[in-house]
């Protein structure tokens, strides 16, 4: 996946799991709060996942062009 499909699924995930946990609130659903916990942390991962991938890109991106520019 690409930096940006890891940052959208990343937010969503992060997204579903808090209503998840409001719900599971809301409800009493200890079940639920949890996998809201779980599914949250997982964005967070895609989110982070992202972000490196794009850090990475983006320093090979000016690697490139620096030495483009030596030559």
């Amino acid at each position: 996946m690409g930096a940006t499909t890891d940052k959208i699924k990343g937010t969503a995930n992060e997204a579903i799991g808090k209503a998840k946990q409001g719900i599971g609130e809301a409800t009493g659903s200890d079940r639920l709060q949890g996998e809201g916990v779980i599914q949250e942390v997982k964005g967070k991962g895609q989110k982070a996942m992202g972000d490196a991938k794009q850090a990475t890109k983006d320093a090979v991106n000016e690697t490139a062009a620096a030495t483009n520019k030596n030559l």
